[in-house]
């Protein structure tokens, strides 16, 4: 693994957390897939990036509310809904499993939704297009470009915390992350902290709010999923990540009255 090349991490994890044809241009060999984590946030810069220039867009020629689903529709299209089908089967797991640890990680290998996982997705998008909209609209692009990869950022911690759940042979993916050195958490940090600093700066948005509750969502899921599976699973790590960004939506409706 040392010998593999940072641009062959980077572009592995845009092959990975994207549905975008990355793999078309550049193939990286297979270990690279097992540090697609410490580069998550950076495939936040484009996906959030995506998202915040169609809302942009969108709010230009559409009203505000159908621009919010546009922007969404476009993200979840990029994705390929990864996180979203994370969220489902993580959901479908935990409401179905009935604290049985073996229960749990089989319902959430399964590829059919159960009805825990419906209404988790539903009412996901249902907040989140409603806190969008909350958000005033000449700042919710610059929120969307900060609260995507500070998500990913915040649960990417995740790997740090715990370990994998199952074996390598037993993923989805068939890949199991590595653990992080110490210079690839400063990596991540500044990944996912970077266009957060520049939306606190331009908005003058009370930084701790925003910067604290979803790290401890983050914390509070964390525990839960260490006392029921002794791990984490890559469905874990999606729907934390979505609940996370909701958070950073969460809070900043909240402080919105210090944004107009």
């Amino acid at each position: 693994m040392e010998q593999t090349r940072l641009y062959d991490r980077i572009w592995a994890a845009f092959i990975f957390f994207t549905r975008l044809p990355f793999w078309r241009l550049h193939e990286p060999p297979k270990a690279c897939y097992k540090a697609v984590v410490e580069h998550w946030p950076l495939t936040g810069w484009l996906t959030g990036g995506l998202m915040a220039a169609t809302l942009w867009a969108g709010i230009q020629v559409f009203s505000y509310p159908v621009a919010v689903l546009v922007a969404i529709a476009v993200r979840m299209l990029v994705t390929g809904a990864l996180h979203e089908d994370g969220l489902a089967d993580f959901f479908d797991g935990f409401g179905g499993g009935a604290g049985n640890r073996e229960r749990i990680l089989a319902i959430m290998k399964d590829s059919h939704i159960g009805t825990f996982g419906v209404l988790a997705l539903v009412l996901y998008l249902l907040l989140l297009a409603a806190t969008l909209c909350s958000i005033p609209p000449h700042f919710a692009p610059l929120a969307i470009l900060a609260a995507d990869p500070y998500a990913k950022m915040v649960t990417a911690q995740l790997v740090t915390l715990m370990p994998y759940a199952r074996s390598e042979e037993e993923a989805k993916a068939k890949t199991v992350y590595r653990e992080m050195s110490w210079q690839q958490q400063v990596s991540l940090t500044i990944q996912g902290l970077l266009p957060m600093a520049v939306f606190l700066w331009l908005t003058h948005t009370p930084w701790w709010p925003v910067i604290l509750f979803p790290y401890l969502v983050m914390l509070f899921l964390s525990h839960h999923i260490r006392k029921a599976l002794n791990g984490y699973t890559g469905d874990c790590c999606g729907a934390v990540c979505l609940l996370v960004e909701l958070t950073v939506y969460l809070v900043i409706c909240v402080l919105s009255k210090e944004l107009s």
